[in-house]
């Protein structure tokens, strides 16, 4: 997540130096926690937090259990990756609590701007997904036009919004009304709510209330009020990840003020230093319930503490992805999809659909992100156009079905064709045809394995006496007994997989800007990179 991008960065660097040492002495854990602390507060993490996190990995990484691993330096890495999950809240995360006695009610409690209006219309698209019949109430009476937003995220969401009262709203567009006008009874409208939703067979209410540019006593008692007349089952406290050091004292004033029962990180694709996520939990001792990272709907996820600390480690969130995987796709079309990848089969119009369920799982940039060490490859995420998807969905129908099912019968005439049909150049096209020959050998390839068993832990990589020999199998295989023809073959070898011409010099020498995948992740694709993956992200798909 990019809140926690720079983060993930210093501590990756902290951890380098002790990779090469077979024992860790007291003064290279000193320098490692050293640049742990430095790390922590530049993210903005509280002071308290951070002097209690430094404490703990230092008892630990200076005892036994670091000094009799085989390998230290990543039993180091496991004492972060633990206490870190330790802040975030190990232990205290749970599910919703629902009402015995429909409706449940969840009330939304946060500072102006922090984001509740929309993350009420996620958290009610994400309850709708899982079988509830939500209703969102507008009781934010007081900040201009909040109840037409919430209306226009509900109809998004498509879900119903109970709005008897219109609150503040700009005159004609320019003329806005004075900051802390109000009209309307609040609490009256959240009252209310909880009966239209038992007539109405409604078995969540999710109320959205009004906040302030900071923290005073009449936004306390408002929420104080809203509390006591509706006893909501779940207060929710909604904190921007930008907000930096002075969340402990947002999070301590919201706490004393409303006794708030979970926490819900929002804006957690922002550019900022993410130090609110390390700090709340563990400060407040609540909960942190869901994480909001992006402006769409489905942007929204349940937070799992272990899993963001693997994530901030670069150790990558493999669990979270099957996850969205299993929800999104389509078992049935999947199963096609394999048997068409082993026999050969596999066409553009399979593609086209394969690539419409990717889509649904969210951006390519947060599915990438996922993967472990990825971190390193951050600069290639960035500059990956989402874009790119819709032209190469464009070119595909742009297509006859003929030519999808067959692409080799796309002669000069039908590429030019279909460049005009999809607004693109027929290079694009060309490129296009040629990184799908590819992956379709390479996805066959793989297929071939005893089912997928090219994946990481379930096969060597690899055809033939490659695949055999495993990991040493890509420096081993047929080579030229001759040294310089050996070089040579190398050299292009290493020019094909990254996408370059073979452009002189060694063979053995450092590539410089060309991207590598993580190991494990070259493993899955049998020692090769996937198609143009070594030019850049964006070549992937356009």
């Amino acid at each position: 997540m990019a809140a926690f991008s720079s983060l993930t960065d210093r501590l990756s660097n902290a951890f380098k130096h002790l990779k090469s040492k077979g024992k860790l002495s007291e003064a290279d854990i000193d320098g490692t926690i050293r640049e742990i602390r430095r790390a922590l507060l530049d993210a903005d993490v509280s002071l308290d937090v951070v002097r209690s996190f430094t404490a703990r990995v230092r008892e630990r990484a200076l005892g036994a259990e670091v000094s009799e691993a085989l390998n230290p330096a990543q039993q180091v890495v496991k004492i972060v990756n633990d206490e870190l999950t330790d802040i975030l809240g190990q232990g205290v995360d749970r599910p919703l609590n629902f009402a015995k006695n429909p409706p449940t009610i969840i009330m939304l409690a946060g500072l102006q701007g922090a984001g509740k209006t929309t993350l009420a219309g996620k958290l009610g698209y994400w309850l709708k997904d899982s079988g509830h019949t939500p209703l969102l109430v507008a009781a934010d009476l007081q900040r201009p036009n909040a109840v037409t937003q919430l209306e226009v995220v509900g109809e998004r969401a498509g879900v119903p919004v109970y709005a008897p009262e219109k609150g503040v709203q700009s005159a004609g567009g320019d003329a806005v009304s004075a900051p802390g006008e109000t009209t309307g009874d609040p609490v009256k409208v959240a009252r209310d709510s909880i009966e239209y939703a038992r007539q109405k067979l409604y078995d969540t209410v999710i109320i959205d209330t009004a906040g302030r540019l900071g923290v005073d006593e009449t936004l306390m008692q408002q929420a104080r009020d809203i509390r006591d007349a509706v006893q909501p089952n779940e207060i929710l406290f909604v904190i921007d990840a930008m907000i930096g050091q002075d969340a402990v004292r947002t999070a301590q004033a919201f706490d004393e003020g409303v006794d708030f029962t979970g926490v819900v990180l929002s804006k957690l694709d922002g550019d900022a230093r993410g130090g609110a996520a390390l700090s709340v939990a563990s400060v407040t001792g609540k909960p942190i319930l869901f994480a909001s990272n992006g402006e769409g709907l489905k942007d929204f996820e349940v937070f799992h503490p272990d899993r963001m600390a693997s994530r901030i480690l670069d150790m990558g969130d493999i669990l979270t992805l099957i996850e969205q995987a299993q929800r999104e796709f389509d078992e049935e079309q999947t199963r096609e999809a394999a048997a068409k990848m082993a026999e050969g089969s596999f066409g553009l119009d399979d593609f086209l659909a394969q690539l419409q369920q990717v889509r649904k799982l969210g951006s390519m940039k947060s599915l990438l992100g996922m993967i472990p060490g990825m971190a390193q490859h951050r600069k290639e995420l960035e500059q990956f156009d989402e874009r790119e998807i819709d032209r190469t969905e464009a070119i595909i129908r742009s297509m006859t079905p003929e030519e999808r099912r067959d692409p080799k019968i796309i002669d000069g005439s039908r590429r030019a064709r279909i460049a005009y049909g999809s607004g693109v150049t027929v290079s694009a096209v060309n490129a296009l045809l040629q990184r799908f020959e590819q992956a379709a050998k390479m996805m066959k390839r793989m297929s071939n394995k005893a089912g997928m068993g090219g994946f990481p832990g379930m096969g060597g990589p690899g055809g033939g006496k490659k695949g055999k020999k495993g990991k040493k199998g890509k420096k081993g295989g047929s080579k030229s007994g001759n040294p310089m023809k050996r070089e040579a073959e190398e050299k292009a070898l290493r020019a094909r997989l990254s996408g370059k011409p073979n452009s002189g010099g060694s063979a053995f020498a450092k590539k410089q800007g060309t991207p590598q995948l993580p190991e494990g992740l070259q493993d899955a694709f049998g020692g090769e990179l996937p198609p143009n993956l070594g030019g850049g992200l964006s070549g992937l798909l356009g």
